[in-house]
């Protein structure tokens, strides 16, 4: 490591001096006066300066203070020290640079209320506060269902998507919403059906299907097929079956696909008829009943599909299921 004097800056050095040191960036700044070949140079921020420690002398002068600064530019009843704003928020336009005009304040209380009253009353700040309030109601709706934050926020871009179309003027509120986080459940690979969406957000079907249709044609969205193999492992889940029903469950699901005999069936029904049937095949029965309060779907419509199902058992039950599956076997089968 090369060291270099802090005195020796004069004009005629020689060149191979000054190339080493051009060279090599591990220079180490020593006092003129000490000359300790372990320097201990003390950083003054306040005054500026390089300053050694053991005599005092000032190297250098200029600095510039990198550190955090923890003064507060609030008013005196507040206690603000930061130094900069929040952090940028996609999910908000891109410039964000407004200055906000707060209201209190002693001195001029009543100038500083009018301005900030004039403020938010201009567009940008009112479509700020309504993109703020949507989002605030999308994570409260998606945290009652213990939707991912993935979903979450795929959520919010297609609110802010519609929302930069203007195709949420004359429609309901609170069906956009709803409607964004149907696809977004798609999109993210967790679809929930439209009785759950309409549940959670309390909006009719027929609101969210006439907003989903002007929101689908306008923005190109592609929404998917929910099928009954997306929906099993949530139902199965929220039953508290064990791994080896829910893999019957599921080989059901996927044969029934190929059979087809379940053609213009909702994926609700064939969901629950695929777990009522896998129950009954490992000897540890979900009662119709239960199923239904699961899955939304009445026990007329479960039964009914099951016995499609029972009828098509030997190209369903397959020996994935039946030589594979522990205590499975076809005689536990019956009509309800």
């Amino acid at each position: 490591m090369k060291v270099a004097n802090a005195a020796d800056s004069n004009a005629g050095a020689s060149s191979s001096t000054r190339s080493a040191i051009d060279e090599n960036f591990s220079v180490k700044l020593i006092c003129r006066n000490c000359r300790d070949p372990v320097p201990n140079i003390v950083e003054d921020f306040s005054a500026g300066d390089y300053v050694c420690g053991h005599c005092g002398l000032v190297l250098g002068d200029r600095i510039i203070d990198t550190r955090s600064e923890w003064r507060t530019f609030a008013d005196s009843e507040g206690d603000d020290p930061s130094r900069v704003g929040d952090a940028g928020n996609p999910f908000l336009d891109e410039d964000q640079l407004d200055t906000m005009i707060a209201r209190g304040g002693s001195n001029g209380a009543g100038l500083a209320r009018a301005l900030n009253r004039v403020q938010a009353q201009t567009n940008s700040q009112r479509r700020e506060h309504m993109l703020l309030g949507a989002y605030k109601t999308i994570s409260t709706l998606c945290d009652s269902y213990a939707i991912p934050k993935t979903i979450k926020d795929i959520a919010k871009q297609l609110f802010k998507k519609v929302s930069d179309e203007h195709l949420h003027r004359g429609k309901n509120h609170d069906a956009t919403i709803a409607v964004c986080i149907f696809l977004a459940c798609r999109q993210g690979q967790a679809p929930r059906t439209f009785k759950e969406i309409c549940a959670l957000t309390r909006v009719s079907l027929k609101e969210v299907t006439r907003t989903l249709k002007v929101i689908k044609s306008k923005l190109d969205t592609d929404t998917g097929m929910t099928l009954s193999n997306d929906l099993i492992e949530r139902f199965c889940s929220n039953l508290k079956l064990d791994y080896e029903t829910r893999r019957i469950a599921r080989i059901l699901s996927e044969n029934v696909r190929k059979v087809g005999d379940t053609t213009g069936k909702s994926p609700l029904s064939v969901a629950s008829a695929c777990i009522y049937m896998a129950t009954l095949l490992i000897g540890r029965e979900r009662s119709p009943k239960a199923i239904a309060a699961i899955s939304g779907v009445s026990e007329l419509t479960i039964k009914y599909t099951y016995k499609i199902l029972y009828n098509s058992r030997k190209e369903l039950l397959t020996p994935d299921i039946m030589e594979h599956g522990r205590g499975v076997s076809e005689a536990n089968l019956h009509i309800p």
